[in-house]
């Protein structure tokens, strides 16, 4: 079995608030992390090379033939098919960035340690064009949503049969709906004519929901009643949904289980939007969208005329709450109150349009635990290590501190 170690470029801090507390191959688009993918098309197993504080939860495993690749690329078929035919001490490039490499133990110390390394032989792929994706800002990931479903709905169902579906149910284009065992869909509209429908193991979808492809639900996830998908959309594991959601990723153990609009938005782990919460992801005069980026520290342009929010790992939003066009809030934010906060929210900030406070570490912990026990899960002392670093790390952006 190959040793597959993924790494973090600069695209990790370019990918913030999303990559505060995970390596990019964490991240999930499509109905896999990109982690899963590699493992699957390679039939591999995965470890990292990560950032210093993440790396006592997101550990390297070296051994004596390792194959590097950048954990914010996406397999291809194409790609895959360089990587296969790798022999030793190869290297794919585009132009000078390093794509992936198939080194030994001694080369790959050399590597880690920024040394030269001797008898390398570089591929350069950089004149082959549409070899492959990648995710360099988060907005990629809703944007390249509709592609990584259909790959992923191949690679998944490939050989296998779907449970049947419910006559109960208003089916388009059935061969492209798959139901996993344990999931439940009964009276709802299901048309897979856009894009696939993959409906994850215990997933439900209640009745009365309206779907058009594409939709990715991963595990015990939930439509709730009379949803409406308007596509492109996946729901990690244990998400709920309800209302109205076009072009949306959220990454895990999120909800947004009531009414309100959700649009062209990316929503971590832990999250949750109060009812009635609803994003703006088109601006009242047709312009170009910008998002905060965390490098240049200011509003930059996304290329996009459909924008809505970004939300990293255990933030929290009240009921009615409304984001503007291109809303990036942090990790471990609790959002509330009329009118609508500003357009960059840092990462532990507490209040809303009205000004705000630090939302204190010995708070973060005590509701994030009570959050994940819901879900048979831990607050362990590795991710109580990461939300520490987080916290000094982004003292910077909490302006009100300073004051």
């Amino acid at each position: 079995m190959k040793n597959i170690i993924l790494f973090d470029d600069q695209e990790w801090k370019q990918l913030l608030p999303l990559t505060y507390t995970k390596p990019v191959s964490e991240l999930r688009v499509g109905i896999l992390t990109i982690r899963e993918k590699w493992e699957k098309h390679l039939g591999a197993k995965t470890s990292y090379i990560t950032q210093d504080y993440l790396a006592e939860k997101y550990a390297i495993n070296v051994q004596d033939d390792n194959y590097i690749i950048n954990g914010a690329v996406l397999p291809s078929s194409k790609l895959l098919a360089y990587i296969e035919q790798l022999n030793i001490h190869e290297a794919i490039l585009d132009g000078d960035e390093l794509i992936a490499a198939r080194l030994d133990r001694e080369r790959f110390d050399l590597l880690i340690n920024e040394e030269p390394i001797e008898e390398m032989v570089g591929i350069d792929i950089s004149n082959e064009e549409n070899l492959y994706s990648r995710l360099s800002r988060p907005h990629d990931i809703f944007s390249l949503n509709s592609q990584e479903i259909e790959k992923d709905f191949n690679l998944i169902t490939k050989n296998r049969r779907s449970q049947d579906i419910s006559d109960t149910n208003q089916v388009i284009n059935p061969e492209k709906i798959f139901i996993e065992k344990g999931a439940k869909v009964e009276c709802s509209i299901l048309n897979a004519t856009n894009g696939p429908i993959y409906i994850g193991a215990n997933a439900e979808i209640m009745e009365g929901s309206v779907v058009r492809g594409a939709l990715a639900m991963c595990n015990n996830s939930v439509l709730k009643l009379g949803t409406k998908i308007y596509g492109a959309t996946t729901l990690g594991p244990y998400c709920k949904v309800g209302g109205e959601v076009n072009n949306s990723v959220l990454q895990g153990y999120s909800s947004k289980a009531h009414d309100g609009f959700l649009g062209n938005s990316v929503i971590g782990e832990w999250c949750n939007l109060g009812a009635d919460t609803n994003n703006s992801n088109l601006k009242n005069n047709y312009d170009e969208v910008k998002l905060w980026d965390y490098i240049e520290e200011r509003f930059t342009k996304t290329g996009l005329q459909f924008c809505g929010l970004i939300m990293g790992d255990h933030s929290k939003c009240g009921i009615n709450t409304m984001f503007n066009t291109g809303t990036v809030v942090g990790v471990s934010t609790n959002i509330y109150g009329s009118g609508f906060p500003r357009n960059f929210v840092p990462s532990f900030a507490w209040g809303g349009a009205s000004g705000f406070t630090t939302y204190r570490l010995n708070k973060v912990f005590d509701v994030s635990e009570k959050v994940m026990k819901r879900r048979n899960l831990e607050l362990t002392l590795e991710d109580q290590k990461i939300l520490e670093h987080i916290f000094l790390k982004t003292a910077m952006f909490r302006s009100w501190e300073k004051a």
